[in-house]
């Protein structure tokens, strides 16, 4: 009996798995809808002189720049100074910079594979040698929800997190079983119960906290991308992109030719902060 319905429960089966990827590639072509030209206006709120290199800011509009001095300082959404860290140079100049914890700050610096913990007034609690856990290629690395870091390993190709001491706490699978490329990300984002990792060329990879990827949006080539309050933004080609995770609303507003010239630019929470030579700029955007 078994032998004569084999064939017909392999046919439901190959049914159900075309199904189930078509519905995979629905959600990924989602991301791929019609992008809505949107209208806006840039208001200048504030200004902060000074000469900074290096620009961030986290969900709470906590601004945190590095000066020509190499002092890493954090202001708030005033403007006001609320701490300073000084040893900013001590493993050369930082890769990155992860605020997306505002009471835990990741310096990451890749030629040493070190990273170097902050608590929210800027004051080292921790220093982690990744070469120590023989983790030897990180690009990307990011704060967890549970308060524990995010990176990937490009040397076996898996999302991991580690505790403060650098122990491996859990990793995904191998990820050249899971794609056909493997994406190289230099930004991770943990965001409500999903880390986005980020490759300009391949755009962001969904994966949820057990590491089981979930989904891939084609968003290529944004620059500084963050995500806050269900909202991704990103800057690509002159244009300010605006994704609603939600609806799956995805717009774009072209950027002011007064914002020409800058260092950097960071979108988050209905602002744009714009880094140029004579300080920062920052715009609410209406």
């Amino acid at each position: 009996m078994l032998k004569k319905i084999l064939p017909y429960l392999l046919v439901l089966s190959c049914l159900f798995m075309q199904e189930g990827f078509a519905q995979v590639s629905q959600a990924a072509d989602s991301s791929t809808a019609q992008i809505k030209p949107g209208k806006a206006s840039f208001e200048l709120i504030k200004k902060i002189t000074g000469n900074y290199i290096y620009l961030n800011v986290d969900v709470l509009d906590n601004i945190y720049l590095i000066n020509a001095g190499n002092r890493l300082i954090k202001l708030n959404s005033n403007g006001d100074s609320m701490a300073v860290f000084n040893d900013v140079k001590k493993y050369g100049n930082p890769t990155l910079l992860d605020v997306s914890n505002p009471l835990k700050i990741l310096l990451y610096y890749k030629p040493f594979s070190t990273v170097v913990i902050l608590d929210r007034l800027l004051i080292m609690r921790n220093t982690i040698n990744l070469r120590k856990q023989q983790i030897f290629s990180v690009q990307a690395i990011a704060t967890s929800y549970d308060n524990n870091i995010w990176i990937f390993d490009e040397q076996d190709f898996k999302l991991k997190k580690v505790d403060e001491d650098g122990k491996l706490l859990q990793e995904s699978t191998d990820m050249r079983s899971l794609l056909d490329t493997v994406p190289s990300p230099t930004q991770l984002i943990d965001n409500d119960n999903i880390v986005y990792l980020y490759d300009e060329n391949k755009g962001f990879y969904l994966f949820d906290y057990y590491g089981a990827l979930k989904n891939n949006l084609p968003f290529l080539h944004w620059q500084n991308p963050a995500i806050a309050r269900n909202t991704m933004y990103g800057f690509s080609e002159n244009k300010l992109m605006s994704y609603e995770l939600k609806s799956l609303d995805l717009k774009k507003y072209t950027l002011p030719d007064y914002f020409k010239g800058y260092l950097s630019i960071k979108a988050i929470n209905g602002k744009v902060y714009l880094l140029k030579e004579d300080g920062l700029y920052i715009y609410q955007v209406q």
